[in-house]
């Protein structure tokens, strides 16, 4: 079968899924979902979310109400207004990100709450991803794993490079991670250094240190503190003519070197926009198995590398999911 014959069925399969979801709606009912993110309304895996509510005939202003305060949220803000929503008896949260994930997690342990996040089990969010066994469950995104190869991927981008940076949230980040991090760096060939930060201002100045030290690439360790301040990671890394990978392809496509992981976009639009139907019509999280990404795309920005100076090996060009010229 051709790829766009397949594509035309599963299209077709969703439908049917998103309608068959709709009967399940109570006549009357105002279902209501808060919000633990720091992200804006309307960044575009979120715009995906919404979309596909509607689809299922969940239409604002009608039978459904979105907190709209739960966007944009600082970190110091999550645990208030998760304690608002709780009083608020939404029908559930969604939280992106470990610190809202926390923040809901301590805020309430019945009303359900929908996560994406970098390690659940990890963070212990979660007993297990096929038995949640709390109000938590969701996506959750193998940040641990994809580091590694994204850092490898990094060092096969820029092959005269000798030392390479690390940027870490030093709010999660585990120093068995890191250090493993560091140990396959070595086995590359490769000096490390390790740049820790925990707030959006202690960015900049780590990229800064992270070039003083002598690195000549920048591995953009996976957090939601880096997903939501990618401006400031972008504007500093060009400026310093750094070369830097991220955790998600579409932060290539917003400026970004390289991105290479799965795609945020469609985890909101696939995976928790179906998980939230499936919360919505009574399922508990308990029995929900958090889910784990299957796709992961390697997009390359051609035009940042040029701004850098920098070549891309032909063989890793090959190897890429998008190339942006």
């Amino acid at each position: 079968m051709r790829r766009r014959e397949f594509l035309t069925l599963a299209s077709a399969a969703a439908t049917v899924a998103w309608r068959s979801g709709a009967r399940a709606q109570e006549p009357g009912r105002v279902y209501r979902l808060g919000n633990l993110f720091s992200a804006p309304r309307e960044a575009p895996h979120q715009v995906a979310l919404r979309k596909q509510l509607w689809r299922a005939s969940f239409i604002e202003g009608q039978n459904l109400w979105i907190d709209d305060d739960g966007y944009g949220l600082s970190a110091d803000g999550f645990n208030r207004h998760a304690d608002d929503l709780v009083k608020a008896r939404v029908d559930v949260i969604l939280a992106g990100g470990d610190a809202a994930v926390r923040a809901a997690q301590r805020a309430t342990t019945e009303i359900p709450v929908l996560a994406l996040t970098d390690d659940m089990v990890g963070q212990g969010f979660v007993h297990s991803l096929a038995r949640p066994d709390g109000n938590i469950t969701g996506v959750t995104i193998l940040a641990a794993e994809l580091d590694e190869k994204r850092q490898s991927i990094l060092i096969e981008a820029v092959p005269n490079a000798r030392r390479i940076a690390l940027l870490a949230d030093s709010e999660i980040s585990k120093p068995e991670h890191l250090q493993a991090l560091q140990d396959a760096a070595h086995n590359q060939g490769m000096e490390v250094s390790l740049h820790l930060v925990a707030r959006p201002n202690e960015i900049a100045p780590a990229i800064d240190a992270a070039l003083a030290v002598g690195a000549k690439a920048l591995n953009i360790l996976a957090s939601a503190l880096f997903f939501n301040n990618r401006s400031i990671i972008f504007e500093r890394v060009a400026a310093q003519r750094l070369p830097a990978i991220y955790q998600w392809p579409e932060m290539a496509a917003q400026g970004g070197f390289m991105g290479y992981g799965p795609s945020i976009v469609q985890l909101y639009r696939d995976v928790q926009s179906r998980q939230l139907l499936q919360l919505l019509r009574g399922t508990k999280p308990a029995d929900l198995p958090v889910e784990q990404p299957t796709t992961f795309e390697l997009v390359i920005n051609l035009k940042a590398a040029k701004a850098l100076g920098l070549n891309v090996p032909s063989v890793l060009l090959a190897q890429a999911d998008g190339v942006i010229e």
